[in-house]
């Protein structure tokens, strides 16, 4: 399992596991927290096409679909 503090999410570095849309590599370029410091909103933007997608955070937790840093 991945550990992540929440506050140091944006522009962290992600290599999804397997590919989205023939994208490997991404960078949190957003990251949205309510009144109690809460993650709201988490988009990730692919490093070579600048496409955006909306994630939960948490799902970066799991090995299975995404390694910390561009392996």
């Amino acid at each position: 399992m991945n550990k992540l503090n929440p506050k140091k999410l944006l522009n962290s570095k992600w290599t999804a596991i397997p590919a989205i849309n023939k994208e490997k590599h991404f960078i949190i370029v957003e990251v949205e927290f309510d009144e109690g410091g809460n993650v709201i909103e988490c988009i990730t933007e692919a490093v070579m096409s600048k496409n955006q997608y909306p994630i939960q955070w948490r799902d970066l937790k799991d090995q299975q679909k995404w390694l910390q840093g561009w392996k």
